[in-house]
């Protein structure tokens, strides 16, 4: 188990009966950069990881 899985645990844990938007997701990423910005470009290869899953280039 990596260390982020506990993260990702807890995540799914305590919010995966909730319904959230793309948006929230987007704010609340935005957010946690704001106030962490040496997090900024791991999250931002997450969002663009995330924006282009269904992209036909497996090499994305």
């Amino acid at each position: 188990m990596y260390f982020t899985d506990r993260g990702i645990e807890e995540l799914q844990a305590r919010r995966g009966d909730e319904t959230v938007t793309l948006d929230w997701i987007a704010a609340q990423l935005q957010t946690f950069v704001d106030l962490n910005p040496e997090f900024e470009t791991p999250i931002e290869r997450l969002a663009t990881w995330l924006a282009r899953l269904d992209d036909e280039d497996p090499d994305l």
